[in-house]
């Protein structure tokens, strides 16, 4: 797992940077994907990991995301969603819906991210033992 969204609605936004800077080590060799405002958090933060800058969410981002998704390029999506907002624009839905149509992994709090983390540890390391 190589390739991995990280983006937030904005009061999310402290909590991914938060969520990831405790992760820090987890992070490495992996390459994370954002969409702008989270891009920049995220590098204000975590100096260590390169960060691939698509577009703002609102202006093509999510759609950007969506297309990656479509073509095999992501393998990850954690979009920590503000829990207060109750209607989402289109491309939104599109890019929960490309998730799911692509089965690839989407967590849309700290929770669920906490447990799709675990779950790759675990698949890596018997990955290793099978070698």
């Amino acid at each position: 797992m190589k390739k991995i969204v990280v983006i937030a609605h904005d009061k999310m936004k402290p909590t991914l940077v938060s969520f990831f800077k405790e992760r820090e080590a987890w992070l490495w060799g992996r390459e994370l994907i954002a969409t702008g405002k989270s891009a920049e958090a995220i590098e204000d933060e975590i100096k260590s990991i390169p960060v691939k800058h698509l577009s703002r969410g609102r202006y093509g981002g999510y759609n950007q995301i969506t297309e990656m998704i479509s073509t095999g390029d992501v393998d990850m999506v954690v979009f920590f969603r503000d829990p207060y907002v109750t209607e989402h624009h289109e491309d939104i839905a599109k890019l929960l819906t490309a998730c799911n149509r692509a089965n690839i992994p989407l967590a849309t709090n700290p929770a669920s991210a906490e447990l799709l983390i675990i779950g790759r540890i675990r698949v890596e390391a018997a990955e290793k033992t099978k070698k």
